[in-house]
């Protein structure tokens, strides 16, 4: 229940070839790729809005 051999991997590759085939691959870490630009993109967006809150707020709390 060691280390698997080169044989093994090879095996290994060529059954997610099948299942995926060449294109899919690509595509599915194009997928991630994406996911992850919108999280970051999600991140900042509502950081720059907590912080235009607290401008807001703060200002709010200068007139009383």
């Amino acid at each position: 229940m060691g280390s698997f051999s080169m044989w093994h991997w090879l095996i290994v590759l060529a059954i997610v070839l099948l299942l995926f085939g060449r294109g899919k691959i690509p595509e599915l870490m194009g997928d991630v790729a994406k996911g992850i630009k919108n999280f970051k993109k999600g991140m900042t967006d509502e950081e720059a809005r907590d912080q235009a809150k607290t401008v807001d707020h703060k200002a709010d709390e200068s007139k009383s």
